[in-house]
């Protein structure tokens, strides 16, 4: 008898075992958005995020450097993807600059906070509503500087924002802080840090090996591209996708070309939408828990 019991419990305990959904064990999506800098071609991320609305593609934390630190705050914070198209089409190097010769650089970008104030819906990292980061690079050591979680948005997107021999470097704490990109071109890896398990970085190349320098910036801008293409692995291998829009006929300063590069975001963003949807398509569908019935008698 004992025998028989005991061959019942292991049939019914292995049925369970069988009928019991294996995809409830695997998490579910969480897509982490980390947009690359570029200045000007930073436009081109409001294409791609006018895209991912409209197909209404969710995105769990969002990350940037440089130009893609202010369309990542921009984002984190509930603007819209038009609004920041509105915005990146219609500024002009003198909203976010100003020419101040010094030792360390000839632009400082105290005016960038009054052109986020005008942009962003929240102003700290606690307040967004999805998590942000935006990652800065020591200037002494080399090492990216990160920040996300809490505090004021406005210096760390700043000294993301400061191109080295251009703008002076942003003072914070001990350090002296510059541009993201000078330590990691996409901050993909932040992205991960936020949560994300699927992570789409947008790349914004700079122009192509057909276009000579023509003056003193172009030519340290150039200088830049070649040690960023040499250090792609490092923020490569923390992508799952790389969003390239075709944004190389654009100089650095092409804020003329705002739809043209919206375009072009939105055009690569589109491309690479049946892999996204393929990634959400695949995700678990737990069943629903059969209703508790307080009153209902055991079988």
């Amino acid at each position: 008898m004992k025998a028989r019991f005991l061959s019942v419990l292991r049939h019914v305990t292995a049925k369970r075992h069988r009928s019991a959904p294996v995809a409830a064990l695997v998490e579910p999506v969480r897509i982490g958005l980390a947009l690359g800098g570029g200045f000007a071609r930073g436009i081109a991320h409001a294409g791609v995020l006018s895209v991912f609305d409209n197909h209404r593609i969710p995105i769990h934390c969002i990350t940037g450097v440089s130009a893609g630190s202010i369309v990542a705050a921009a984002y984190a914070s509930g603007a819209t993807p038009a609004e920041i198209a509105h915005a990146g089409c219609s500024m002009r190097f003198g909203d976010v600059a100003r020419w101040s010769i010094g030792r360390m650089g000839f632009v400082v970008n105290e005016r960038m906070q009054r052109f986020l104030q005008k942009l962003l819906k929240r102003y700290r990292f606690e307040e967004m509503r999805i998590p942000l980061g935006v990652t800065a690079t020591d200037l002494c050591t080399g090492e990216s500087v990160d920040f996300e979680g809490s505090g004021d948005v406005f210096l760390p997107i700043r000294a993301s924002c400061s191109y080295p021999g251009l703008f002076q470097p942003v003072r914070y704490q001990d350090r002296l802080l510059v541009d993201g990109a000078m330590s990691v071109e996409a901050p993909a890896e932040l992205a991960r840090k936020l949560g994300a398990n699927r992570v789409i970085t947008v790349y914004l190349p700079g122009q192509g090996p057909d276009v000579a320098p023509t003056n003193m910036f172009q030519v340290v801008n150039r200088c830049f591209q070649i040690l960023q293409t040499r250090a792609e692995d490092s923020w490569r291998k923390h992508s799952d996708l790389v969003i390239t829009p075709a944004v190389r006929s654009v100089q650095w300063d092409g804020f003329g070309n705002g739809p043209d590069l919206i375009e072009a975001g939105a055009a690569a963003a589109l491309e690479a939408l049946p892999k996204i949807q393929a990634w959400l398509d695949a995700q678990p569908r737990v069943p629903a828990a059969e209703p508790f019935m307080p009153n209902s008698k055991p079988a």
